[in-house]
């Protein structure tokens, strides 16, 4: 009978020992997909500071673009005999 019990011991040590490598493969899975998301936002965080800074550059240059046109419109509105 001890035989049995040294048996089923062995059996739940070895389920035992099989659950807590299947816990770690998950756990191992689970630090991989975090690791790639965090280099993912990372990476995402880079790219879009980079075209927000371009879409800034050339905003900046419209808004240039457009107070000179303003100037121009009033100046002609002012002085209109310039253009006949």
């Amino acid at each position: 009978m001890a035989r049995a019990g040294g048996i089923t011991n062995a059996v739940n040590v070895g389920i035992a020992v099989q659950a807590d490598w299947e816990n770690r493969e998950f756990i191992s899975h689970i630090s991989l997909n975090v690791r790639r998301l965090f280099e993912f936002l990372v990476q995402f965080e880079a790219t879009t500071k980079s075209k927000l800074a371009s879409l800034n550059e050339k905003l900046d240059m419209l808004e240039r673009r457009l107070e000179l046109l303003e100037v121009q419109v009033s100046t002609a509105s002012a002085n209109p005999s310039l253009f006949t």
